[in-house]
């Protein structure tokens, strides 16, 4: 089979991509679903099975697998109503011709299999041949699926705690190992070696003789280092990973991992010139763990997919990612937001979307992950919580629980967001001054937030809370209208004028700008009390962006392509946010001198 597409709809919160798959696989567009809320996707089940005649058992919280197995059910009917789909798709009849040709306007027009189509429809040609020619040539699109790794709550049973498997993150594993999906698990929020362990249980991971892998394993990365050494880690077991996928550490969507300075371009382009080191590196351990696990050796040496995400906005910066770093394919997560056919968001939370500047668009503290979350100024989450902490109630009731990760206060862990939490830390801000209980108040609950949106959009009648929690990247800002699948493939591959604002930076230099920004505050932080920790981490953190800023100065002197804005305009920003740069540089200088005196 031909690759269609050179483009991918990442993970989107909970809700957003949670029936992606349903809307685009049949057009070979791969997208990739959340399977952290195991309450949504049993809702959700149950919505498909009735609307599409499927008879539908409730799996109740009171089956000790509860978890694992909603998971499964969920993607197997998704992967059944998807192959329904594309089948029928397929058969090739003259009702199905338009939905055809839809498959093909979706390409980009430098793809062959287009040509090769639109050159057999031109000549005489019966609905016979044409069936065989599109079940030989078009491919469905992957339903990949998402675990976060860092979300691995252990469980209770009957007030027992269970054992390791029962863990969230772990139970969504195996949900998803023991589904009938040949796709992809996507690993993000970096390494658990327990769950990598975890592994290594299920068969559908491993290689057959000729290199074939039903459940693929994809890293979200953050840097080349990262990627080998968790490919290495997981070799040794005999896994293979397929794929590295490259997130911009700041100029994305959700939380927000940022890495010490390190920018998207000086990255790629380390994973482009070493990438046949990493397979030979990765492979070399892989055939020694396959042997040790006394695993099928596969007859020749396995591939591995590199691809990106982050912030890409127009056709010549998705051209570009594909031709100079030598990417499978690009990631387009937060512009689909403003796709009613593709994602899962409310009308009243779309419009604010629409109309959001770069003003609204901003990385605050509301994760109860404790990590850094692209927000939107004035979601209905927030208002909520908002009015709760003005009428005296703070916090939520915590449903979910699957950000309920510290065990300080309870056993079977609590959320920060969490109305018993925030309770506590009133009190004890009673004995302690120097507890912020702004800091405490500003945490949201995104479990229920995340997930409102599938809630509100099918009609589920639940009685809890419905107020949204929406997490788009900063490219959001540029993008002021709703689009069709269609015409967002076109913007993609260039096929119609582009639908960004004009003065839309180059998505490197958006991401420079993001990364000065945090370094800045970041530093502004940490003005009290200086330690040499902090003075080394921010040394190298401004040293990793000098030494960005340099990569791009060269690249964009020397590259070949043609991007909205001319070369010397996107040099011209470069030397602005160099020039912003050098100052943050003299404050840290004098922080140092300063603590160096202190000291002296």
């Amino acid at each position: 089979m031909k690759q269609t597409h050179t483009f991918h709809i990442p993970v989107m919160g909970t809700a957003f991509t949670a029936d992606t798959p349903l809307k685009v696989a049949q057009y070979g567009i791969d997208s990739v679903i959340s399977i952290v809320d195991d309450v949504l996707l049993e809702r959700l089940r149950k919505v498909y099975s009735e609307k599409h005649g499927f008879d539908y058992t409730e799996i109740k919280k009171s089956i000790k697998d509860h978890r694992a197995n909603r998971i499964t059910s969920y993607l197997n009917l998704i992967n059944e109503l998807t192959q329904k789909k594309y089948e029928e798709f397929t058969e090739s009849t003259k009702e199905k011709f338009d939905e055809i040709k839809k498959y093909f306007s979706l390409l980009p027009n430098s793809s062959d299999i287009k040509s090769e189509f639109y050159t057999l429809i031109d000549n005489s040609f019966s609905f016979e041949e044409l069936k065989k020619w599109l079940s030989e040539n078009l491919t469905l699109g992957s339903i990949d699926v998402n675990i976060m790794t860092k979300v691995d709550k252990s469980n209770f049973f009957n007030n027992e705690e269970l054992s390791v498997e029962y863990n969230d993150a772990h139970a969504a594993l195996r949900g998803y190992a023991k589904s009938n999906l040949a796709s992809s698990v996507i690993f993000s929020a970096g390494m658990n070696p327990r769950l990598y362990g975890y592994i290594s249980n299920f068969d559908d991971f491993y290689p057959n003789e000729n290199g074939y892998i039903k459940k693929k394993i994809v890293l979200k990365v953050s840097d080349y280092r990262s990627a080998i050494i968790q490919g290495k880690f997981l070799a040794k077991k005999g896994l293979w990973v397929s794929e590295y996928r490259i997130e911009s550490g700041l100029n994305c969507g959700g939380h927000a991992f940022a890495t010490d300075g390190l920018l998207m371009g000086p990255i790629l382009s380390e994973f482009r010139d070493n990438k046949d080191e990493l397979i030979k590196q990765t492979y070399e351990v892989l055939l020694s763990g396959l042997a040790s696990a006394e695993r099928v050796i596969p007859k020749n040496i396995l591939p591995i997919k590199i691809t990106a995400q982050g912030g890409v906005g127009t056709p010549d910066e998705q051209s570009f990612l594909i031709d100079h770093y030598n990417l499978d394919s690009v990631g387009w997560g937060t512009p689909f937001l403003l796709v009613p056919e593709v994602t899962t968001v409310d009308d009243q939370t779309r419009d604010k979307l629409l109309k959001a500047k770069e003003k609204d668009l901003y990385l605050s503290n509301v994760s109860p992950l404790g990590v850094p979350f692209n927000n939107l100024r004035n979601n209905s989450k927030d208002l909520e919580r908002n009015e709760k902490i003005s009428n005296g109630k703070p916090g939520s009731s915590c449903p979910r629980r699957f950000l309920a990760l510290s065990k300080a206060y309870d056993k079977q862990g609590i959320c920060s967001a969490s109305r018993k939490f925030q309770k506590i830390k009133i009190k004890e801000s009673g004995l302690d001054n120097t507890i912020n209980l702004n800091k405490v108040y500003e945490k949201t609950c995104l479990c229920m937030g995340l997930a409102a949106p599938a809630v509100l959009n099918n009609k589920i009648d639940v009685k809890e809370s419905q107020s949204v929690s929406i997490c788009p990247g900063p490219n959001l800002a540029y993008f002021s209208k709703y689009m069709s699948l269609q015409e967002m493939s076109k913007q993609i591959y260039g096929m119609a004028e582009s639908i960004t604002r004009f003065d839309r930076p180059h998505f490197f230099v958006k991401e420079l700008e993001l990364y000065i920004k945090y370094f800045s505050d970041k530093l502004d932080e940490s003005t009290n009390e200086f330690s040499k920790k902090q003075e080394k981490y921010f040394t190298k953190f401004l040293n990793n962006l000098n030494e960005g800023i340099n990569y791009y100065s060269d690249l964009f002197s020397n590259v070949k392509f043609q991007f909205h804005q001319s070369s010397d305009a996107i040099l011209c920003e470069i030397e602005e946010k160099k020039s912003s740069l050098a100052n943050i540089s003299n404050k840290l200088d004098s922080l140092i001198k300063a603590n160096f005196s202190q000291h002296d």
